[in-house]
């Protein structure tokens, strides 16, 4: 696409121009990284000289139904399939098409393997999209030279400039979980998080620690482990806090389906809950309602995050300035029949 007042430019006569070849300069345009710095600056200096523009990045004027890209670390369970119905409901409303995608790590000898960065470029892709995954810094500097504009869906990580990310208020859905848990009487209230390097995780960390302190009660580094958000290493991690000396009177666990993984380690202790151990989860994913006795959890508005996600992600590709990086959306305690006062 062109600004208006010249042809557009072919790519045999951008190649001619910048001195290179046909394939190349496709290559640079597609933001594969299989170019040399050098070569990619002099395609670029031809490429913003004639006001080029790719086809798959329409400007905000252009007209006609675009495709946007939702990129997940994985599809299976509840989380990943909130987020994509809210997503998709917000794409409908805004006349754009969503494309699904998992983010695996590129596979192949002799040739340039494919990820889903090479796959949103080579759709045309207006936007991304991305959840349960971290872009590595080449594959945002690809979008960006493509003008894509990025949303990140509760990032690992701080994104970097130019990214914009859509959470929860995970500090205060942790103290707010901590605090129910003080206010029955517990005292000994173990932890499970996810990977310590983890945005979220820190921030439910400092919420636990939070509220723990505002009741002056220790936080024993014993009572912390950290699990990888399914229910095998909630299992293990539970079990590990019941092996103490002094184990808990009462579990956060910080997510939902370890937490589900923990009722299974405290029934194989011979251990019931709420009666002996109470616990609370964070999500509020359908099967935190299907467990007995049913969880009491902290709820993300996952549906909502998608379909905010997309909302930001629309306004970016209109070429509207988004006021804030990040959308935080609230957390709520939703307490079901998992926990009672301590014993």
């Amino acid at each position: 696409m062109t600004d208006g007042r010249t042809p557009r430019l072919t790519l045999a006569q951008i190649a001619e121009t910048a001195g290179v070849s046909v394939s190349t300069v496709s290559k640079v345009l597609n933001g594969r990284d299989d170019v040399s710095r050098d070569t990619r600056a002099r395609v670029d200096a031809v490429l913003r000289g004639h006001h080029y523009v790719r086809r798959g990045a329409p400007e905000p004027a252009a007209v006609g139904v675009r495709t946007v890209d939702l990129v997940l670390g994985g599809i299976d369970g509840s989380w990943p399939a909130s987020v994509a119905s809210g997503m998709e409901a917000a794409a409908h409303e805004a006349g754009l098409h969503v494309v699904i995608s998992v983010a695996r790590t590129p596979t192949g000898e002799g040739r340039h393997a494919q990820d889903w960065v090479d796959r949103a470029l080579e759709r045309g892709s207006s936007g991304v999209v991305v959840g349960l995954a971290e872009p590595s810094d080449d594959q945002l500097a690809r979008l960006a030279r493509a003008r894509i504009p990025c949303v990140v869906i509760d990032p690992l990580s701080d994104p970097p400039p130019g990214v914009w990310s859509v959470g929860t208020t995970n500090w205060s859905g942790a103290y707010e979980a901590t605090s129910h848990l003080l206010d029955l009487g517990h005292r000994r209230i173990g932890l499970v998080t996810g990977p310590p390097g983890h945005l979220f995780a820190r921030a439910r960390i400092a919420g636990y620690r939070s509220a723990l302190s505002a009741t002056d009660v220790d936080a024993p580094p014993e009572l912390l482990r950290h699990g990888t958000y399914d229910r095998d290493s909630g299992r293990e991690q539970v079990r590990a806090l019941l092996a103490l000396p002094e184990p808990p009177t009462a579990l956060f666990v910080c997510s939902d389906h370890m937490a589900i993984g923990g009722y299974a380690a405290l029934a194989e202790a011979g251990l019931r809950v709420p009666d002996d151990v109470s616990v609370v989860g964070f999500d509020d994913l359908p099967e935190a309602r299907w467990v007995t006795p049913p969880l009491t959890t902290v709820r993300q508005p996952l549906k909502e995050m998608g379909g905010n996600a997309l909302r930001v992600l629309a306004r970016l590709i209109a070429g509207e300035d988004v006021e804030s990086p990040r959308v935080e959306l609230a957390t709520t305690l939703v307490p079901r029949g998992s926990t009672a006062p301590r014993g």
